[in-house]
């Protein structure tokens, strides 16, 4: 995606949308190194096997698709690479390290976020509470001193609402600072979900289903904030997603699950007209 003060991008094969002349972008996302490899990734539930001896891997500077029919085990790998399940085989590997076994706080700290298909957002808390929350791998202090309010504390809580304000800032979310999550739109939940991930100044974000649930209005403010972020920031994308539309708009690369095993990847136009997944898909 080249830069320029002007974008014109069409979303979701309709709908213009221009980006204002006056936006700057800091940075191009520099493409290259492989950031992310799993290999040979197994999972079981009993005798389900979810994930089937499934490679992946996702260059440096990228927006990569991962679709599939249900069942196909594509949330089972998410999960694997970020941590909430552990593989029976297979490895992980973040810019060359070995992290399968690291739990999850570690590998956000290496610099891997995630976001939920159902947003899990704390409801009663409001959104700059719910941001700063995805900083918590990075506290300095201890709960003691919190109720005390001061030293360590104090700096780091004023530290946090410094980082979660710009993060406010780059998503629009100024309206929404100091509202209770729970009452909000489910796009702006969305968009809260991945202030929270964007917080932590992440290489990589692992996104399940951003697109789930929200009207068209909706899932175009998530693509416009998806782009925002890979164009000023040049963070890679890894879109767990149902909706085809939207992935064949902003990906670049598409990887193809089904039954737990990967079984296409390529450009977008490739594999909308692979044979093996139009069979999974429609059920042949």
């Amino acid at each position: 995606m080249r830069l320029t003060k002007q974008k014109s991008l069409r979303l979701f094969g309709k709908l213009e949308l221009i980006w204002p002349s006056s936006q700057i972008y800091k940075k191009k996302p520099e493409y290259g190194d492989t950031i992310l490899e799993a290999r040979n990734i197994v999972v079981e539930f009993g005798a389900i096997k979810a994930v089937d001896r499934a490679s992946i891997s996702i260059k440096k500077g990228s927006i990569v698709g991962l679709i599939g029919p249900n069942g196909a085990g594509k949330t089972s790998l998410l999960n694997v690479i970020s941590g909430f399940y552990k593989p029976k085989e297979g490895v992980v590997l973040f810019k060359g390290v070995d992290i399968t076994k690291l739990p999850i706080h570690a590998r956000a700290r290496l610099g891997i976020a995630r976001t939920f298909q159902h947003m899990e957002l704390f409801k009663h808390m409001t959104v700059l509470e719910n941001i700063m929350v995805g900083l918590e791998p990075w506290r300095k202090y201890r709960h003691l001193e919190s109720m005390i309010w001061i030293g360590r504390a104090r700096r780091w809580e004023e530290e946090a609402m410094e980082r979660a304000e710009v993060v406010i800032d780059l998503l629009d979310l100024h309206e929404y600072r100091d509202k209770i999550v729970g009452g909000l739109p489910p796009g702006v939940q969305k968009r809260v979900d991945l202030a929270r991930a964007l917080v932590q100044e992440p290489e990589l974000v692992l996104m399940d289903e951003p697109m789930a649930g929200l009207t068209r209005e909706e899932k175009e403010d998530i693509a416009r904030a998806i782009i925002e972020v890979y164009e000023t920031r040049g963070t890679t994308f890894l879109l767990v997603e149902h909706d085809l539309e939207a992935i064949m708009d902003l990906c670049e690369r598409v990887i193809a699950m089904d039954s737990g095993r990967v079984i296409a990847e390529g450009t977008p136009e490739e594999i909308a007209s692979n044979p093996q997944v139009i069979a999974a898909y429609m059920g042949e």
